[in-house]
């Protein structure tokens, strides 16, 4: 693959079956890659998100929590994890309400030991982004004065968006239809 070729470590994919396809022999040849997952994830593809993945950008519930936490026992690993806010509150998009975020977060901590990492964001898709990127970017410096919470990560903004987004303070964007075109 070429983009590994010129050193990039990092890649997102939203299928983990299309991502066991693509990356299992990969990961095992370079295991230093870092694969993310950036979808929704169904908890029966759970136990493949943990064997595959290094970090998961899409937690957004207990159920979820628990699981993982289960399986990175058994398997012995650990992942990083990203709280998926529901940031313009749309019945249609994922994500935990930002009021109960430093519960939530309290919770995968303490309860399930997960080594959550970062926040992050799919802003409604309207020409405001950067309001949203804005709310995340304090409410991630907010929770981060918490000694239990050090959130240093913020994975919000996508090929349409991603210039606000890094002005904003996220650390990881997802850039693949710029660079690989539209999904077929």
């Amino acid at each position: 693959m070429p983009l590994i070729d010129y050193g990039h470590l990092d890649f997102g994919e939203n299928k983990i079956q299309e991502a066991k396809a693509k990356w299992t022999s990969v990961k095992k040849e370079k295991p230093h890659l870092n694969l993310h997952f950036v979808g929704k994830l169904q908890t029966n593809k759970a136990k493949d998100l943990v064997k595959l993945f290094d970090y998961f950008h899409a937690l957004e519930n207990i159920k979820q929590a628990e699981v993982l936490s289960n399986l990175e026992k058994k398997m012995e690993k650990k992942l990083r994890y990203f709280v998926q806010i529901n940031i313009g509150f749309e019945t249609q998009k994922s994500g935990i309400d930002l009021e109960y975020t430093k519960n939530f977060i309290g919770l995968c901590i303490d309860k399930y030991n997960l080594n959550v990492v970062g926040l992050m964001c799919l802003p409604p898709n309207d020409k405001f982004s950067k309001k949203y990127f804005t709310i995340m970017s304090d409410l991630k410096l907010t929770l981060s004065n918490s000694p239990k919470t050090q959130l240093t990560e913020l994975s919000m903004g996508m090929s349409n968006d991603y210039i606000e987004a890094i002005t904003s303070g996220s650390t990881y964007i997802r850039i693949g239809t710029k660079i690989f075109g539209e999904r077929k």
